[in-house]
């Protein structure tokens, strides 16, 4: 079953990631007027880059880690199995 859900679960990364995107570009707006600063620009602050940068993949991971999550819910729902382990490891 597992074989079955990992393209499924790469398909809602994909859309994750494109949902997040969207979202940052909505939340930078509120914050300042321009465009977010990137790597590849050459005349930026580096407390710029680094504020865009940290929101960025803050909004990244949470959109990820929520979607993975939930479609990993429903895939149990649906199957009865859950794909993937039940709990960390204790250390």
């Amino acid at each position: 079953m597992s074989a079955i859900f990992t393209p499924i679960g790469i398909a809602l990364g994909l859309a994750a990631g494109a949902v997040s995107k969207k979202i940052f570009g909505v939340v930078w707006g509120l914050v300042d007027d321009e465009e977010a600063p990137a790597a590849k620009h050459r005349e930026i602050p580096y407390v710029k880059l680094i504020a865009a940068l940290l929101v960025e993949g803050a909004i990244f991971k949470l959109v990820r880690g929520m979607t993975d999550h939930g479609s990993r819910h429903a895939w149990r729902k649906l199957t009865g199995a859950w794909p993937g382990e039940e709990r960390p490891d204790p250390q």
